[in-house]
C-alpha cells in the first residue's frame, strides 16, 4: 500500500538534501545577487513604457540560464523542467510560485545578454566565485560539444535565402520577427539532421563543473571552438576530448596546447570490435566484391 502524507513535499526535499544536491552546493558558494547586479549593468533591463506583466527578476533568470547551460537544455526543455523538477524549482526560487519563465521569456533574456555580449561572462563570474571557495579546476579538462535543438522555422524559399545571408525579410512585422530564429542552423550527426545551436563546454575532471562555454550555430565544426574553451588555469596538463579533434584542421592546436602547459591530448576513441568472418562475406556482397 502506498503511503500518503501531508508533508510529502518537505520529506522529498529532506531526502534530496541527504542524497546531495549539486545545485544546493553551488548556491552556497555563488553570490547570485552580485552576479545579477553585474548583468543589469552590462545589459540593462528593458523599460516598461508599453506596460505588460513585470519581468522576472534578473537573479532568477541568471539561475535559469545557469541550469540550462549546465544540463544542456533547450528553451522548451527548460520550461518543462521548471514545471516538473523539484531541485530546479528550489534553486531558481519558484518552489511556491504558480508562474515560471516560459520558453519565450527565456529566449528574450538570452537575446538581451547576447546583444550586450554578456552570456559567457556569467560563467566566468561564477567560476571566479567558486575558485575563491577552493573549487579550483583540477584533474584535467574534459572538452566536448553538444547540439541544442530549437523549433524548426517555417519559411519559404526566398525567406530562407535572405536568412542564410544574415538578413531579415523586410515585410516581416515586429511580432513575426520575435518568433523567428534567424541564427540557428542545420547540421547532421550520425546521419540525422538537427536544427539549432552548438554548445562547446569545458569541465574539470575532479569537480565536473563547467568552466568555459562557447555557443555557436549547429553548423560550425567542434574544432573551431576548441581553443576558445580550453582552460589554462587547470592544475593538470591532460585534456580529454572527442576523437574528432585529431583531424587535420586541429593539428596547429597542439602547439597552443603546449603553450598553456597542456601537452597531453587524449581522445575517447572507442575500441574497435572484431568483425566475424560471416560479416566480411556480407560486407563484400553489399559492396559488389566477389565472395571466395
Amino acid at each position: 500500500m502506498i503511503k500518503t502524507s501531508l508533508f510529502a513535499d518537505q520529506e522529498r526535499e529532506a531526502k534530496l538534501n541527504k542524497l546531495g544536491d549539486a545545485l544546493k552546493v553551488m548556491e552556497q558558494h555563488v553570490d547570485f545577487i552580485a552576479l545579477a547586479d553585474a548583468v543589469d549593468e552590462a545589459a540593462p533591463r528593458p523599460g516598461r513604457e508599453r506596460g505588460g506583466r513585470p519581468p522576472f527578476p534578473t537573479e532568477l533568470m541568471v539561475r535559469v540560464l545557469l541550469i540550462q547551460q549546465l544540463f544542456n537544455l533547450s528553451d522548451e526543455q527548460m520550461e518543462f523542467q521548471l514545471l516538473d523538477r523539484l531541485s530546479f524549482q528550489r534553486f531558481v526560487g519558484l518552489r511556491s510560485s504558480s508562474q515560471i519563465p516560459d520558453r519565450t521569456t527565456i529566449w528574450t533574456f538570452k537575446e538581451r545578454l547576447l546583444k550586450a555580449g554578456a552570456t559567457e561572462s556569467i560563467f566566468d563570474a561564477v567560476n571566479r566565485q567558486l575558485s575563491k571557495h577552493g573549487y579550483i579546476a583540477r584533474g584535467g579538462q574534459m572538452v566536448d560539444a553538444s547540439i541544442v535543438q530549437t523549433p524548426k522555422q517555417s519559411m519559404n524559399k526566398e525567406e530562407k535565402a535572405l536568412v542564410g545571408e544574415g538578413a531579415m525579410p523586410i515585410d516581416w512585422k515586429p511580432a513575426k520577427r520575435r518568433q523567428k530564429d534567424i541564427d540557428a542552423r542545420w547540421t547532421k550527426k550520425h546521419g540525422k539532421s538537427y536544427f539549432g545551436y552548438k554548445v562547446s563546454a569545458n569541465a574539470d575532471k575532479r569537480y565536473k563543473l563547467v568552466r568555459k562555454i562557447k555557443v555557436s550555430t549547429a553548423s560550425e565544426h567542434d574544432t573551431l571552438h576548441f581553443e576558445a574553451v580550453l582552460d589554462p588555469s587547470n592544475t593538470n596538463r591532460n585534456v580529454l576530448a572527442d576523437k574528432g579533434v585529431t583531424i587535420q584542421p586541429l593539428k596547429p592546436e597542439k602547439t597552443y596546447l603546449k603553450s598553456i602547459g597542456c601537452s597531453h591530448l587524449k581522445t575517447d576513441k572507442k575500441r574497435e570490435k572484431p568483425v566475424f568472418p560471416y560479416k566480411n562475406r556480407v560486407n563484400r556482397a553489399f559492396s559488389g566484391a566477389e565472395i571466395t
